[in-house]
């Protein structure tokens, strides 16, 4: 070969070289993705967001729904489910999704979540005495906790909660982008850096140029927030983006393993009191991160639970503040999702993504009915399990794997013994979550 060849052949892999970092690659569902050398900040979309900061526009979001709450006074317990709700269910738009107090993020209007939690705590009143309560916080005693607060300790949990959420707000979009299809807003990398998956380098440039948005210990409190700032409450329908949106590429079913699971099947138990669901699918999220086994009394005290039971917020609340799982290398902030207007087959995506995909639990929310889960002798209340794996079957049903915390036996001899591992069919899952006034998870 002349020296004029080497020369030229030299020349062209050098070039080739120059330009491989502006050649889009795809990743694992054949998505086009930017790419880059990892020295100028090389971002692509994470599969889930880490905290995210709270804006001055999100600080006046919260400022002025803990303000209504405040406005309220003292407030009577004796007032009806109706007139509790309206005052008492109020909900924060962040960047375009919408939070509702003691619900959740929800694709529904405030008055359709006031409807709602009203007529679920009139039906609850009414059938008080004869459901059997096996742990969940039923939509009237939620009510009538709120009532009874002081309007300082009112406001004070209004704001821990209202902050939590503003600061899930990327996860959120994530969530719908990956899973039901919602473009992204235009600069929703820009705007949350939180949800950018980067080369080291990239990371640290971040970490050390722009300290503002550095990322929170996810592991803490977040309750933290900047300086007020007056801005207005944004307005912008909750889902809809603005212009220039990111295109989705959501995963389907068939994308996925025929079957997964995590946690060890041996790290279980059955809850000690009848209203303690709560904290024993704590006791058993917990024991699969930290691979050692807490009481379920510390756990209760940590979840405020009381004889009336544990709320979702404060299930996804304590996973945040006690184990890794809401890191971006797992789940993210765990955020309780109103999953209402979910089909099956975007109910059972979202299973498969964060056992699969994020390696981590779900916290189910299901209304313990027999039509749905035939182990049980009676129906009983809302509840709390542990999601922790799938099984794709072809033509038999699919099955979702899960820790069951009620042993109906532990308190009626009489009744039959359910065992804490189950799997069973996902879709009568699926049915029982629906059914549930909440019909939210924690995710």
């Amino acid at each position: 070969m002349s020296r004029r060849t080497i020369v030229l052949v030299v020349g062209a892999l050098v070039l080739l070289l120059a330009l491989t970092p502006f050649v889009p690659r795809g990743d694992d569902n054949g998505s086009l993705l930017p790419s880059g050398d990892g020295k100028a900040g090389a971002l692509r979309p994470a599969g889930t967001a880490g905290w995210s900061r709270v804006t001055p526009a999100m600080q006046a979001e919260i400022d002025r729904v803990v303000d209504q709450g405040r406005s309220l006074g003292r407030m009577s317990g004796k007032a009806s489910p109706a007139q509790l709700a309206s005052s008492l269910v109020r909900c924060a738009d962040f960047e375009g999704q919408r939070y509702c107090l003691g619900a959740g993020w929800t694709e529904d209007s405030e008055e359709q979540v006031r409807a709602r939690v009203a007529t679920a705590a009139r039906v609850a009143a009414r059938g008080a005495s004869t459901v059997e309560n096996t742990g969940d916080l039923s939509p009237e005693a939620a009510l009538l906790r709120q009532a009874r607060m002081s309007p300082a300790a009112r406001a004070a949990a209004d704001r821990q909660e209202l902050t939590m959420a503003a600061r899930s707000v990327a996860k959120v979009w994530l969530l719908r982008h990956e899973i039901e299809g919602v473009p992204l807003p235009a600069g929703f990398l820009a705007d949350h850096p939180e949800a950018r998956a980067a080369v080291p380098a990239a990371q640290e440039a971040a970490r050390t140029s722009t300290p503002n948005t550095a990322l929170p210990s996810p592991t803490k409190s977040p309750t933290k927030s900047p300086t007020k700032n007056p801005t207005k409450s944004p307005t912008r329908t909750p889902t809809q983006p603005s212009a220039s949106p990111t295109k989705s590429s959501v995963k389907s079913m068939s994308a996925y393993p025929p079957r997964s699971a995590i946690l060890d099947p041996k790290d279980v138990a059955e809850q000690s009191r009848t209203y303690y669901c709560g904290p024993t699918t704590m006791q058993m999220i917990v024991w699969g991160w930290r691979h050692r086994r807490q009481t379920q009394d510390w756990w209760a005290k940590r979840l405020h639970t009381t004889s009336s039971g544990t709320s979702v917020y404060d299930m996804a609340r304590v996973v945040n503040q006690s184990t890794g799982w809401d890191k971006p290398s797992h789940a993210g902030p765990y955020v309780v999702l109103d999953i209402g207007h979910y089909s099956f087959t975007r109910w059972m995506l979202l299973m498969m993504r964060h056992i699969h995909d994020y390696k981590a639990p779900v916290v189910l929310h299901p209304i313990l009915l027999k039509r749905f889960y035939p182990y049980l002798d009676d129906d009983a209340s809302g509840h709390f399990q542990v999601g922790r794996g799938y099984a794709k079957r072809g033509t038999k049903p699919d099955q979702l794997g899960y820790f069951e915390p009620w042993n109906q036996q532990r308190f009626d001899p009489s009744e039959p013994f359910i065992a804490r591992v189950q799997w069973r069919d996902a879709y009568k899952s699926y049915r029982a979550n629906q059914a549930h006034y909440a019909h939210n998870v924690a995710v």
